[in-house]
């Protein structure tokens, strides 16, 4: 599907569902299929929603007592997130194949429904550490066409596609309201969940982040693993210097919240690798890879530290990488100190 821009502005106001029509209406040949799947992704959005703010309520506090592909312990909210946007996506005909972070293999079409033509990859709920102090979280989710011919079920090589052929990524934002925030590679728009209606409507217009920020997000915990170059853009970020203002510090925890301020503020977030570690921490496929996507459209910029994210060609379904993303100044910054190593 072809990146997508409305020919004249969109009406603050406009409902989810109407914006990705209106887009399906101005894309020549579109068959309604793509519209679908997002309907089904905002579906889903909906229900983790409406558990999310009843948590304490609803009896999805606290772990599952399993452990992830990931070696980390299980939330209860994550394994109802996973299980909820893979009930709700593979009964639509629109995907051949699915990924999870929280799930080892690819997750297949269930032989009784038909497959599609498009990959759903998603973080079904990011910063579940966030989870019992009722911090914010959200899901982070990417779309790619299949690279595999035929109309059958989907496999392991349709879901490792670089960032840079991505159709469509998003996210959603669980905090004092929902937000559900994407691309398809040509504007940035965010919707905000009204519940008196049950709906998403537009309060975002084309976001762009600005160039350079005053805020800077890292975990600075980690700063004696990091290799030098690191360590030194860390001091030299918190020093005022002439014709250079003093940065603050955020970290919330969960790479939505901390990378929405940054798309909407400015500024850079980073999750380096360490020495003994140089991959990091974050999963390339489910959570770089789509905020890439998306910060590139609003005109930021992401790398590894070496290369673009986009470019980078995934070898495993669960690969690591670091990540440097915001404004482009800010991670230009960044990459200065990184370089000098």
């Amino acid at each position: 599907m072809a990146s997508w821009r409305p020919a004249g502005p969109v009406q603050p106001g406009s409902s989810l569902a109407r914006h990705v029509l209106d887009m399906q209406r101005a894309s020549p040949g579109a068959s309604g299929n793509f519209t679908g799947l997002f309907q089904q992704i905002a579906l889903a959005v909906k229900i983790i929603h409406s558990r999310v703010h009843r948590a304490g309520l609803a009896g999805v506090l606290g772990l599952t007592g399993e452990t992830n592909v990931q070696g980390e312990m299980v939330a209860k909210l994550d394994q109802f997130s996973n299980d909820t946007l893979v009930k709700c996506a593979e009964s639509g005909g629109h995907v051949c194949v699915m990924a999870s972070e929280e799930v080892e293999e690819v997750i297949p079409v269930p032989l009784e429904e038909p497959a599609g033509k498009y990959v759903l990859m998603f973080d079904p709920l990011d910063g579940s550490g966030n989870i019992d102090v009722n911090a914010s979280i959200g899901t982070i989710f990417s779309i790619y066409k299949r690279r595999t011919p035929g109309e059958g079920r989907g496999t392991l090589e349709d879901c490792l596609q670089p960032g840079r052929d991505l159709v469509a990524s998003g996210y959603a934002i669980y905090g004092s309201s929902t937000m559900f925030v994407y691309t398809t590679g040509n504007g940035v728009y965010g919707f905000t969940f009204d519940p008196s209606v049950g709906e998403f409507f537009l309060s975002h217009d084309n976001i762009r982040i600005p160039k350079r920020g005053s805020i800077y997000s890292i975990n600075e915990g980690h700063y004696h693993s990091w290799v030098p170059g690191m360590r030194r853009w860390a001091d030299w970020i918190k020093k005022p210097e002439e014709g250079k203002k003093a940065y603050g510090h955020r970290y919330i925890g969960a790479m939505v919240a901390d990378l929405h301020r940054t798309l909407l503020r400015g500024g850079v977030f980073c999750y380096p690798g360490s020495e003994d570690k140089p991959e990091g921490k974050l999963r390339l496929l489910y959570e770089a890879a789509p905020f890439a996507f998306l910060v590139e459209a609003a005109g930021g910029a992401a790398s590894d530290g070496s290369q673009r994210i986009l470019d980078v060609e995934p070898e495993v379904l669960h690969q690591r990488t670091p990540l440097f993303i915001g404004s482009s100044e800010d991670v230009s910054d960044v990459l200065g100190f990184l370089q000098e190593t």
